[in-house]
């Protein structure tokens, strides 16, 4: 085989053998009414997980309302990113609480 061929057979080969990357868990826990990491970055696909370990019930409440978690004291939530962009989120009932979700392609 000539040696243009075999580079381009390669080539070829590597783009059948690409394994698509697994989609992610992003955690944030909920704790002493303080959100942390306040700020996480994802790729469209992940999910975001909140672990709420306060005795009280939070919310991950996206500002552009693309998102409405409840997390009852104790428990989980979690959302999977649809769209790239930056959304910020609050607790609606604890309003200081805020964190930021990045998202890629």
């Amino acid at each position: 085989m000539r040696p243009g061929r075999t580079a381009l057979l390669a080539i070829a080969l590597c783009g059948f053998a690409a394994v698509p990357a697994q989609a992610a868990t992003i955690d944030v826990v909920m704790q002493n009414l303080v959100v942390k990491p306040v700020e996480v970055t994802a790729k469209v696909g992940d999910t975001i997980r909140w672990d709420n370990k306060d005795f009280v019930a939070h919310t991950a409440t996206a500002t552009d309302k693309s998102f409405d978690v409840m997390l009852p004291p104790g428990k989980t939530g979690s959302t999977v990113v649809t769209k790239v962009g930056t959304f910020d989120y609050f607790c609606k009932f604890h309003p200081n609480m805020k964190g930021k979700v990045t998202v890629t392609p």
